[in-house]
């Protein structure tokens, strides 16, 4: 197996991603066309990435008090990425980009997350971008969008604060408008901003000629304070260096400093960062504050924000996902090579045999074939999350807004799902490395390190399943949830006609109805507290529903085209590994949300 081919069979089997070009907008591309996406881009990882993922685990950025130092093999692949147009891929031609469906651009920047997620790429820089192509004022996008596109500038997103971490309603930073004229800046209304924004991801580095950070922030009331809740929090551009009307660098420092270098367990080669704004250091325009640019309308901030959030939780499960894949790989080419044992016989272990190889033995059999299934799986997911929103984008009216809601619903699968169960490959993966893979001396504990942050960023596992059972079940009086559950019971009838696949079906069928009977009791006595003390419980079952249904979709897929390969019978022991081992996991999951346990929620703090 390889990821190329893994690839390949779910966009081009199973998605049927070629047929995209029947549509207007992708009109002009064909296989070929994808299939150079694909080639340059596995190329670029294979030569700029992959040989260099150790080396920027072990020289983490270094900040001298000036600037921060990064090795020059990240200048090198940044560079290479940029060149290659994947940062505006699916923009339109007049922005420099290729009009190529989302479903081939996911799957390409696939190879990067496999070769060194640690690198990084450019998922907040396109994401910044995307969204002031969405919200932002025609000056915004053709100066600010543009330029990060182009790969002249980077993009980052800063919403927590040390003191606020994901509650974002508590958010100290402030907006004031810079004087008068401040409203008819060219750029946008112009404000002064101050305060401290944590954790953000390549907040400071000499990669591009600018930084445009996408800033949350309060402006002030009539009264002079701040309105409280998220409803008080608006959404401005803070670019690291000046620009004119023009886009032409100006040549004075906007008032963002960088406070200092947060020391990570994982994903050492991209700086993460503590930056102040408007502490004085710089002096825009003779005083204190740094100047940002209003995106949209004030008070609104949170809902353009949110573009680009869920855009980076997609991109956070493909990020997991990858790391899953690469741990997988490694462990597989460790398996087949690794002599250790000899098989059991009748008469138990003859030590005058010679050693088998580890794959030979059941239990190291099982942890490969869960490590496939989980992270082929979590591929599946996050592909089939980017083929909607293909639909959603050129799909008729009525198939976009499907499209949509299913969207809804699934991102927080999408994230969630393989930062938990692709971190869980990983873990396995160290396992059948035995001792060497507690090692530096193999990579899988790297893959371990880099995979434990994504449980967390982007809206850590508690924020997506309150977001999950609180919001995107009962959104729209259910209706998202009543087309996901559609779209299983037409892969369920599918299965009913091969006989291999049937008991799947019907157990995917149990499942599904087993999480609608949950979601209703959790809701039962319309008590928040009630029904929330066990979302992550109820998110896991239905993760663990939603990706049986994939791969039973895959399954059907391989039947379908009458394949039967190595790489076909994988895809099938994967599908029944998943129905066997993982989907029964699903009931002591859903007991303790259908009975809205209290022993967790109710425990008093002294008890602890």
């Amino acid at each position: 197996m390889s990821l190329r081919s893994s690839i390949d069979f779910l966009l081009y089997q199973w998605l049927q991603a070629e047929g995209l070009n029947q549509r207007e907008r992708f009109a002009d591309h064909s296989r070929e066309t994808f299939d150079a996406v694909l080639d340059t881009c596995e190329r670029i990882a294979r030569e700029k990435y992959a040989p260099f993922n150790r080396l920027v685990d072990t020289q983490e950025p270094h900040f001298d008090g000036e600037k921060v130092t990064l090795p020059q093999a990240t200048h090198d692949a940044q560079k290479a990425y940029a060149g290659s147009g994947m940062l505006s891929a699916a923009q339109d031609y007049d922005w420099g980009g290729m009009q190529l469906p989302y479903t081939v651009e996911a799957a390409a920047n696939a190879f990067f997350g496999c070769a060194s997620v640690s690198i990084g790429s450019g998922m907040l820089t396109t994401g910044n971008a995307n969204l002031l192509m969405a919200h932002g004022t025609e000056a915004q996008k053709n100066i600010f969008a543009r330029n990060e596109f182009a790969g002249r500038w980077s993009g980052t997103m800063c919403l927590s604060e040390p003191q606020a971490g994901s509650s974002l309603s508590d958010v100290a930073t402030r907006a004031v408008p810079d004087g008068e004229g401040a409203e008819l800046d060219p750029l946008g209304p112009r404000y002064r901003l101050k305060g401290n924004k944590m954790w953000i991801s390549a907040g400071e580095h000499e990669l591009t000629e600018n930084i445009i950070h996408l800033v949350l922030a309060k402006i002030p009331g009539p009264d002079g304070r701040p309105v409280p809740g998220v409803k008080g929090i608006s959404l401005f551009i803070v670019p690291k260096k000046l620009v004119d009307g023009e886009g032409r660098l100006t040549g004075e420092r906007n008032d963002v400093v960088l406070a200092g270098l947060n020391h990570k367990l994982g994903w050492r080669g991209t700086t993460n960062t503590l930056l102040n704004f408007g502490e004085g250091r710089f002096t825009p325009g003779g005083q204190a504050g740094a100047i940002g640019y209003l995106v949209g309308r004030p008070g609104e901030g949170l809902r353009c924000m949110f573009h680009m959030m869920n855009e980076a939780r997609i991109g956070v499960g493909m990020a997991a996902t990858m790391l899953g894949m690469a741990g997988y790989l490694a462990s597989l080419d460790y398996a087949r090579n690794r002599p250790q044992g000899r098989p059991l016989g009748v008469g138990g272990k003859d030590a005058a045999q010679a050693q088998v190889r580890i794959i030979e033995h059941a239990d190291v059999k099982r942890m490969l074939l869960a490590q496939k299934a989980y992270c082929e799986g979590a591929l599946a997911l996050e592909l089939y999350c980017a083929r909607l929103v293909d639909e959603q984008h050129t799909g008729r009216p009525e198939a976009a807004d499907e499209a949509r809601l299913l969207l809804e619903v699934l991102t927080p699968i999408a994230k969630s799902w393989p930062s938990e169960w692709c971190l869980e490959a990983n873990s396995l993966a160290i396992q059948i490395h035995g001792g060497y893979g507690y090692t530096r001396d193999f990579p899988v504990e790297q893959y371990w390190r880099d995979n434990r942050l994504n449980m967390i960023h982007e809206g850590t596992h508690g924020i997506q399943a309150m977001d999950l059972l609180a919001r995107k079940v009962l959104m729209e009086e259910g209706r998202g949830l009543t087309l996901l559950a559609g779209r299983m019971q037409a892969t369920l009838a599918r299965a009913a006609a091969e006989p291999e696949l049937a008991p799947h079906g019907r157990a995917l069928g149990e499942a599904l109805a087993r999480v609608a009977e949950a979601t209703r009791a959790a809701w039962s006595t319309g008590v928040p507290t009630d029904a929330l003390a066990n979302a992550v419980p109820y998110m896991q079952a239905f993760g663990h529903t939603v990706l049986a249904w994939i791969w039973l979709d895959v399954a059907l897929s391989v039947r379908a085209a009458g394949q039967t390969d190595a790489a076909a019978k994988g895809r099938l022991a994967a599908c029944h590994f998943f129905f066997r081992y993982e989907l029964p996991k699903i009931g002591a999951w859903l007991q303790v949300v259908e009975n809205r346990d209290q022993t967790c929620a109710a425990l008093p703090e002294e008890c602890f």
